[in-house]
């Protein structure tokens, strides 16, 4: 009787064919697919503030202004303890947080040209930057 044996299986250089081109093609659609992410994370960004921002003109409609900046935006949740006697809400179910999980900041008034302002500082948590890192606020959303 004779023993034949024939190897199987794929060789070095099939291997490292084979690990190349999926390191290309993961090269070519890693950045495509993070600027979708960070197109996404950006229009959320935008939602979050015109819906803080709807919120706070009907707590301006029923108190005839804007909530103090000591009571902030967690008088559109619940009542402030103070000077909010007309306080008809809540205004929303809960704040959201931006999409690094962060609290949109309040300030009132406003320094931008707008009575009131909400808004988020980006990825990094500083004022300034750019990209993901971008200051977002009602001042400057499309």
């Amino acid at each position: 009787m004779v023993n034949s044996k024939t190897n199987r299986g794929f060789t070095l250089i099939e291997m490292m064919v084979v690990v190349v081109v999926i390191a290309l093609l993961g090269a070519m659609i890693g950045p495509t697919l993070f600027s979708k992410v960070q197109q996404a994370e950006e229009t959320r960004v935008a939602q979050d503030i015109r819906v803080i921002e709807s919120a706070l003109k009907f707590y301006r409609l029923d108190n005839y202004r804007y909530p103090t900046q000591a009571q902030g935006l967690e008088s559109l949740v619940k009542p402030p303890a103070t000077g909010a006697d007309k306080w008809n809400g809540p205004y929303l179910e809960k704040l959201p947080q931006d999409p690094w999980g962060v609290a949109y900041g309040y300030q009132n008034p406003g320094t931008h040209g707008k009575d009131v302002e909400i808004f988020t500082l980006g990825v990094d948590g500083q004022q300034g930057g750019e990209g993901s890192n971008k200051d977002w606020g009602n001042w400057n959303i499309k």
